[in-house]
C-alpha cells in the first residue's frame, strides 16, 4: 500500500496498489458475472460528515526544535534572532522566533523598570517617567521587520507553487484517459500507468478551490484504468487485506484519542488521521461498512467534545463580560469622585491597582465586545491616573512644609533617647510619633532618610526600656513551658473521626491562644513548630481528590522520551502553579468589589467557582510536580 504526503489534499483517496513486481506479460484475469468488479470493491465515503471538520489548508511545515532562550541577554537575543533570521528557512522558525520576541521584550521591560526606578529615586515622579528610544529595540524591529518580509514571500511563492502543481496535475489526468486506447502492450501500458501514479504523489499542494473537483475527476480516471486491465483476483484480494489492516490501526489510533486529556490536541491528531484514511485504498464490500462506521463513531466523540470545550468556553467568556462591565462600574466610580487629601486619593490609587489586578485574572470576554469593554476599562483607569497626577503636581509645596516639620521631631525624639524617665518620655515619644503620622507626606528622595532618623531616636529609647524590664521575661517563661506542654498533647493526638477531629483542633487552637507571650527569641521557632503540627492534623482531615488525575499524569510522564521533556513539563506545572497562587489571593482579597453589584449574589458565585477550581487544580499540580521529583530521584 502506498501514501501520499500531499497535505492539502483533503478529499480520500481510495486507489487500489498494485504489487510492483507483477507481472503483466499474463493477461489479467477477467471477472466473471458472479465476480466483484473493481468498482464494487471501492470504498464509497468520499467526504467526511458536518460534524468531522478538517484543516485541510493547512502548510506543512518542517519539525522545529524549540530552543530555551529565557536566560539570554538582549545582545546575545539580537544575534540568535539574526541567525534564525539568515539561516533558517521562514516556515521553519517561527516558534523560535516567538520565544525570542518573548524572551527580548522581557528584558526590555526590567530595563525600563529599572529606569523608572532611578528616575523616581533621584526625586522624579512617577507618572512623568517617558520611556526613552532604545538601540536594541530599532535593531530587533528591524530584523522582525526582515522575517516578516521573508513569510509573506514565502507564502506567496507557496501560492503560486500551488497553481504550477494544479496545472501539472490536470496534464497527468489528461494522460490518463489516453492510457485506455493505448496500442502498446500490457507491459508498457502498466508501467506508464504506475508511472504517472507516482508522479501524482509527489507533487505538492494545489489550491483548495479545485481540491475536491481534481480529484474525483482522478479517481474516476484511475477506476477505469482498473477496468481496463482487470487486475487478477489474487493480486486485488492482497492489497484489499492490507487495506483493511492499515484503516483497522487508524480505527484504533482514533479510539485511543477519546483519552486525550486536550480536546484541542485530540482534535487536529484527528485531522491527520483522517489524511491518512483518505490516502488508503479500498477494503472488500463486506468489511467496508464496518470500518468506516468505526472511525466515524470515534470522529463524532472527539468532534462534539471539541464542540462542547468552545461552548464552554463562549459560556465563560460570557461571564467573564459580566464581571469585567462591574469592573468598569467600579473603575468609573473611582475616576469620577473627588478626592481632597492624599490618604483618599492613594486608597483610590490602590482599589483601581486591585482592580487591575482582578481584571488580568477574569479571561477574555466574547470576542465582538473584548476589545470594547477593555476600552471602557482603560479610559476610567487612565481618566483616575490623570487625576491623580495633576493632584500631586500641587504637593509639592506642602511637602516641603512637612519636610521641615518632620525634622524638628527628629531632633525632639534625638533629645530624649537616652532618657530614663521612662513613663513621661515613653508618653512624649508616642505623641512625637502620631504627631508624625498626622504630617503629610515628604517627597520621596527625603522620606526614606528622614524616618530612618526618626526610628532610630525611638528604636534607641524602647531598646534601653526594654532592657530595663527584661525582668518581665520570667512570666513568659511561664507561658513557654505550658505551650510546650501543649505542643506535646498535641502531637501525641490521633484523629479516629472526622467531626470531633475538628473540633478537638480547633480546641486546641483556643487554648494555646488563651496561654500568653512566650520570650520573644523562642517565639518564632515555637510558633512554627506548633503550626506546622496543627496543619498536619488538618491535612489530614482533607481527604484524597486526585488519585485519577494523577493516575493519567503518571502514564503521560512514563510516555515520555527523554528528561528534557520531563523538566520542561515540570517547570510549566511549577509557573502555573504560582500564578493560580496568584490569581487566589486577588480574588479572595478582592471580591467585595462585586457586593453592591446589581448581580452580586451570581458575580459573587463566579469568584467563588474560578477561586475553588483553582485550589483544585493547585492541588492536583502539587502532586504532579511531586511525582516528577520521585521519578527523576
Amino acid at each position: 500500500m502506498e501514501t501520499r504526503n500531499n497535505f492539502n489534499e483533503s478529499v480520500p483517496q481510495e486507489q487500489i496498489d498494485v504489487d510492483k513486481n507483477i507481472d503483466t506479460t499474463v493477461s489479467p484475469e477477467i471477472p466473471t458475472s458472479d465476480d466483484e468488479t473493481l468498482s464494487d470493491i471501492e470504498v464509497k465515503e468520499t467526504a467526511l460528515t458536518e460534524e468531522i471538520l478538517l484543516d485541510s489548508d493547512a502548510e506543512r511545515i518542517p519539525n522545529e526544535e524549540e530552543n530555551d532562550y529565557s536566560q539570554r541577554t538582549s545582545e546575545e537575543l539580537l544575534k540568535d534572532f539574526a541567525a534564525l533570521v539568515n539561516n533558517n528557512p521562514v516556515n521553519s522558525i517561527r516558534k523560535n522566533v516567538d520565544a525570542v520576541k518573548t524572551a527580548f521584550y522581557k528584558e526590555y521591560k526590567k530595563k525600563i523598570e529599572l529606569l523608572k526606578a532611578e528616575f523616581i529615586e533621584n526625586g522624579g515622579i512617577e507618572e512623568e517617567f517617558e520611556v526613552p528610544a532604545d538601540e536594541e529595540e530599532e535593531r530587533f524591529k528591524i530584523l522582525l521587520s526582515e522575517y516578516r518580509k521573508k513569510r509573506d514571500e514565502f507564502i506567496a511563492d507557496s501560492e503560486k507553487e500551488k497553481e504550477e502543481n494544479y496545472k501539472e496535475k490536470l496534464r497527468i489526468i489528461d494522460q490518463l484517459k489516453e492510457l485506455v486506447n493505448s496500442n502498446e502492450t500490457l507491459n508498457h501500458t502498466f508501467a506508464t500507468f504506475r508511472d504517472l501514479q507516482n508522479r501524482w504523489k509527489e507533487i505538492g499542494p494545489i489550491p483548495q478551490v479545485h481540491v475536491k473537483d481534481l480529484w474525483e475527476t482522478y479517481h474516476l480516471h484511475v477506476e477505469n484504468f482498473y477496468n481496463y486491465i482487470k487486475i487478477n483476483n489474487e493480486l486485488r484480494d492482497l492489497d484489499l487485506k492490507k487495506n483493511a489492516e492499515s484503516k483497522t490501526q487508524l480505527c484504533e489510533d482514533a479510539e485511543a484519542l477519546l483519552l486525550e486529556g486536550s480536546p484541542i490536541t485530540a482534535f487536529h491528531k484527528l485531522q491527520k488521521l483522517h489524511e491518512q484514511w483518505r490516502e488508503i485504498g479500498p477494503v472488500s464490500k463486506e468489511l467496508k461498512e464496518p470500518h468506516w462506521d468505526r472511525f466515524k463513531e470515534a470522529s463524532s466523540k472527539i468532534n462534539k467534545r471539541h464542540q462542547e470545550h468552545f461552548e464552554n468556553l463562549k459560556e465563560e467568556q460570557l461571564r467573564n463580560l459580566e464581571m469585567k462591565t462591574e469592573l468598569c462600574l467600579k473603575a468609573e466610580e473611582i475616576a469620577n469622585s473627588e478626592y481632597s487629601g492624599k490618604k483618599e486619593i492613594d486608597k483610590a490609587s490602590d482599589s483601581i491597582i486591585e482592580i487591575q489586578k482582578i481584571w488580568k485574572t477574569i479571561g477574555f470576554a466574547p470576542k465582538k465586545e473584548n476589545t470594547v469593554i477593555y476600552e471602557r476599562f482603560r479610559i476610567a483607569c487612565d481618566t483616575f491616573f490623570e487625576k491623580k497626577r495633576v493632584f500631586y503636581s500641587s504637593l509639592k509645596d506642602e511637602m516641603e512644609k512637612n519636610l521641615n516639620e518632620k525634622m524638628e521631631i527628629c531632633l525632639i525624639a534625638e533629645s530624649l533617647q537616652e532618657s530614663t524617665d521612662w513613663k513621661n518620655t515613653t508618653d512624649q515619644l508616642i505623641a512625637l510619633q502620631k504627631r508624625w503620622k498626622d504630617t503629610g507626606m515628604v517627597s520621596r528622595k527625603y522620606s526614606d532618610s528622614v524616618w530612618k532618623r526618626f526610628r532610630k531616636a525611638c528604636d534607641t529609647f524602647f531598646d534601653r526600656k526594654a532592657a530595663h524590664y527584661s525582668e518581665i521575661d520570667l512570666v513568659y517563661g511561664e507561658n513557654l513551658l505550658k505551650k510546650r506542654q501543649l505542643l506535646e498533647e498535641i502531637k501525641k493526638f490521633e484523629i479516629t473521626d472526622r467531626d470531633h477531629g475538628f473540633e478537638t483542633l480547633k480546641d486546641y487552637q483556643r487554648r494555646w491562644a488563651e496561654i500568653g507571650f512566650v520570650p520573644l527569641k523562642e517565639k518564632d521557632a515555637l510558633q512554627g513548630e506548633y503550626r506546622e503540627v496543627i496543619d498536619a492534623h488538618f491535612a489530614k482531615l482533607k481527604g484524597e481528590d486526585k488519585d485519577r488525575k494523577i493516575e493519567r499524569f503518571r502514564d503521560k510522564i512514563s510516555s515520555f522520551k527523554n528528561k528534557n521533556s520531563v523538566r520542561s513539563e515540570r517547570d510549566r506545572l511549577y509557573n502555573k502553579m504560582k500564578q493560580l497562587e496568584a490569581d487566589i489571593s486577588l480574588l479572595e482579597n478582592n471580591i467585595g468589589f462585586f457586593a453592591k453589584s446589581k448581580n452580586a449574589e451570581s458575580l459573587i458565585r463566579d469568584v467563588n467557582d474560578k477561586i475553588s477550581k483553582a485550589k483544585e487544580e493547585m492541588a492536583v499540580i502539587a502532586e504532579k510536580i511531586k511525582l516528577i521529583d520521585n521519578q527523576e530521584g
